[in-house]
């Protein structure tokens, strides 16, 4: 009789431990937002899609996906691989870490089969490249109206992430 007493109330603990959880985590959630996208990445207006999936991203940024789907050249602009938001592009946007594409770069060179994009010192010059620039690919953390640039939306299977 004590053992079954235990037993129930024991359960019930679980329960209510269980929603009181639930209840914090959908407060936290509400309270403080949940996390977005620290990275937006940016096409040059002569690119003719408005969406593509993070294989495909990911695909254009090691250098290996050389054309939009029209047929112009992929033109990748990247920052240095020491930049806090190079590494925030790619392991949210990208699902890597930097020196996984940083090896993907270096082994295409190396080999002859491919060359390394071409890195910009800052957010503005990267901007600049990608708004100058025909078939031009980049990723800045915001975009301002004015900036001549559109913003590409990236999904994958699991997740779905929509620039600005």
């Amino acid at each position: 009789m004590t053992k079954t007493i235990y037993m129930r109330s024991s359960r019930a603990f679980m329960i209510r431990a269980a929603h009181t959880m639930a209840h914090a985590l959908l407060c936290s959630c509400l309270l403080f937002g949940v996390k977005t996208w620290a990275v937006t990445i940016i096409v040059n207006p002569s690119v003719t899609i408005s969406s593509a999936s993070q294989n495909a991203v990911r695909a254009m940024f090691a250098m290996k996906l050389l054309q939009w789907p029209d047929g112009q050249p992929v033109r990748v602009f990247v920052l240095p691989d020491d930049n806090p938001l190079h590494r925030t592009f790619c392991k949210e946007a990208l699902d890597i870490y930097p020196y996984q594409l940083r090896q993907t770069w270096d082994r295409q060179i190396y080999s002859g089969t491919g060359q390394a994009p071409t890195e910009v010192g800052s957010e503005e010059e990267m901007l600049k490249k990608v708004a100058s620039t025909p078939g031009a690919l980049g990723y800045v953390r915001k975009v301002k109206p004015g900036d001549r640039v559109r913003t590409l939306s990236v999904s994958n299977p699991v997740r779905t992430f929509s620039a600005e």
